[in-house]
């Protein structure tokens, strides 16, 4: 018996995505910016020992995974993990939990089922429904996400997606989607750099099915993208205008946009900051 989800949590509108943790340097001004929740993806280990040091060097944003992968870390270890950290920051840690991809996962079968069995030990373990969420791209999981966690945390997808999934979850559902961001007004060199990140999706049966879906043709997310496909997952161009695609979120219903700088590390927080302003951050 899991218990029932009144609140979604509060992540501020817009988070930042990266595939390796920040300093807890660069949370500190990723904080100061206004941004209210750092997504740490690339699949985690169980041990989230990237969290507290993070948490220790500020002091009201939130963590998220996005996310642990059901098939790579051990739920127990993960709950064990979760508490320490819930014990030391009380409700600023979010805990992002999915199945990965059969092209990258011997182990891939049954993967609805799969995880699950891994919420069930979660709820064993007392993790709460309401500090976790589920990467969902398609209905089935995002009516799990409804069900058995505080919502959902879709990855490279478009607003129509989001507009689909606020339709499917209902209004009490916390829909946390993730989005793409080049900050240049020259869309070729936007679309070379968004097509060298989205590429590595363009092989995963998961993402393609869900773009596929959302209207896509199978010319559009054949490698390596067509313009159309590229254009509709990595924002670009001034601060004002990625501002405004990434509130197109916000408008079909998203209650946090996760925003992910590409282009290297280097730009990360000179994007942010360019950005706090047309997204109306504190920064």
């Amino acid at each position: 018996m899991t218990e029932s989800v009144s609140l979604k949590p509060a992540l501020g509108r817009f988070g930042v995505w990266t595939g390796a943790p920040v300093s807890p340097e660069q949370a500190v001004e990723i904080e100061r910016l206004g941004y209210g929740t750092v997504w740490v993806g690339a699949s985690p280990a169980a041990d989230l020992a990237f969290v507290e040091p993070i948490l220790e060097k500020t002091e009201t944003l939130q963590v998220a995974t996005g996310i642990v992968n059901i098939w790579t870390a051990d739920a127990r270890e993960v709950a064990e993990s979760y508490h320490r950290i819930e014990d030391a920051y009380p409700g600023r840690f979010l805990l992002g939990v999915g199945v990965g991809h059969p092209e990258h996962t011997q182990q891939y079968t049954k993967p609805y089922q799969a995880l699950v069995d891994y919420l069930d030990v979660l709820d064993a373990a007392k993790v709460p429904t309401s500090r976790r969420v589920l990467a969902a791209l398609g209905p089935k999981v995002l009516q799990l996400a409804a069900q058995r966690a505080a919502g959902a945390h879709p990855y490279l997808t478009t607003p129509v997606h989001t507009g689909q999934s606020r339709e499917l979850l209902g209004p009490t559902v916390l829909l946390a989607p993730e989005h793409k961001v080049v900050l240049t007004d020259d869309a070729a060199a936007a679309r070379e750099i968004g097509r060298g990140t989205v590429d590595f999706y363009l092989g995963l049966s998961n993402y393609v099915n869900n773009w596929k879906r959302l209207g896509f043709t199978e010319e559009d997310v054949e490698r390596p993208g067509t313009d159309r496909l590229i254009d509709s997952l990595v924002a670009y161009g001034t601060p004002d205008q990625i501002a405004a695609r990434l509130s197109e979120h916000l408008a079909a219903g998203a209650d946090h946009v996760a925003v992910q700088v590409l282009g290297g590390a280097d730009e990360l927080l000179s994007t942010l900051e360019e950005l706090a302003g047309p997204l109306g951050l504190s920064g």
